[in-house]
């Protein structure tokens, strides 16, 4: 197949130009958008990420460009219109998933930055400064940990707590009766952040969902609570957050997501401004810890990744090759 692939950066270059096969791939650094949707002309499919603008009136431009094909090298699909997908019969193609402990990692090392202070105390050796005032930590060891969402990275995540000697509280609409057996114990949400010393968030973004962390439910944790995010932005309304931090309702938050990180996340603007005024306030607030949606970035995810992806695309352009085929002979 002929597939235009957007918003490429040279990682993901390296595995899908290893395992492409017979696929030809036209890498297009620019993310998807209603400008740049002109850029798939000639092709079959659309290989699309997290931060590509999936919305009706982009599926439609590509559409009437002959695109039949949306593949996403990515879980998460909330930036998918699939109502317009099916409207427009457009096939969409999905990885079920990949190495879970990349995000779980990601998360356990956001952890241990921020209850560490782990970026500060490396900035004041790099400026030659090795006092250690003002960087006491405190233990994960006998802390009680609060996941919520205990799909394959939640589940990925509080195996490794548990590694640590921490107490695991879980949430989920669909508990996992595996993880009972290990010593999970599942609550409702509310008695999942009264108890936590840390809360974990690992859940798929969904209109139930949506900025589940919110003013109402941050009042809920207990004083000296962390927050971990390495799931979506809008799980988490911001503003709330940076006021609860600044109240001194929240210890501190670590995240690899931001609810408006599409026009910033994966892009340099070293020399430009950053007009964002609630992400110059995370950024920059002494109690965040932020990074810019990594946790996928690991040889082994981005191997499985690429293998899924292509892998979709080539069954597919199997099935219609039959379906041709079959055409032909009756």
């Amino acid at each position: 197949m002929t597939i235009a692939f957007y918003s490429a950066q040279p990682f993901d270059q390296r595995w899908f130009d290893e395992l492409r096969g017979h696929h030809q791939i036209t890498y297009i650094p620019e993310a998807l958008t209603l400008e740049t949707a002109s850029k798939a002309a000639g092709h079959q499919a659309v290989c699309a990420f997290v931060n590509d603008d999936l919305s009706r009136p982009v599926l439609q431009q590509l559409r009437g460009l002959g695109i039949g094909v949306l593949g996403m090298r990515c879980v998460g699909l909330d930036n998918v219109d699939q109502h317009a997908l099916c409207d427009l019969d457009m096939t969409l193609l999905h990885i079920p998933g990949y190495s879970p402990f990349s995000v779980a990692e990601q998360a356990v090392g956001l952890l241990l930055g921020l209850i560490r202070h782990l970026p500060e105390a490396h900035n004041r050796v790099i400026t030659g400064n090795f006092l250690i005032n003002g960087l006491v930590g405190t233990d994960l060891h006998g802390k009680t940990v609060g996941v919520i969402g205990t799909g394959r990275i939640g589940k990925a995540f509080l195996h490794i707590m548990q590694g640590f000697g921490c107490q695991v509280l879980a949430y989920d609409i669909g508990p996992d009766r595996r993880l009972l057996e290990s010593g999970v114990v599942y609550v409702p949400l509310r008695e999942l952040l009264q108890q936590a010393d840390i809360v974990s968030m690992h859940c798929a973004l969904t209109p139930l969902t949506t900025y589940l962390i919110n003013a109402k439910t941050l009042s809920l944790l207990k004083p000296g609570a962390f927050l971990i995010n390495t799931g979506r932005g809008k799980l988490v309304h911001t503003e709330a957050l940076l006021n609860a931090l600044d109240a001194g309702q929240l210890a501190g938050y670590a995240a690899d997501v931001y609810e408006g990180e599409r026009t910033y996340f994966h892009y340099n603007h070293a020399d430009q401004p950053i007009t964002d005024a609630l992400l110059n306030r995370l950024r920059t607030h002494p109690r965040v810890l932020l990074t810019a949606h990594q946790g996928f970035l690991t040889d082994e995810a981005l191997r499985q990744i690429a293998r899924s992806m292509l892998n979709q695309f080539s069954f597919y352009d199997n099935q219609q090759t039959a379906l041709i085929t079959k055409a032909s002979m009756c």
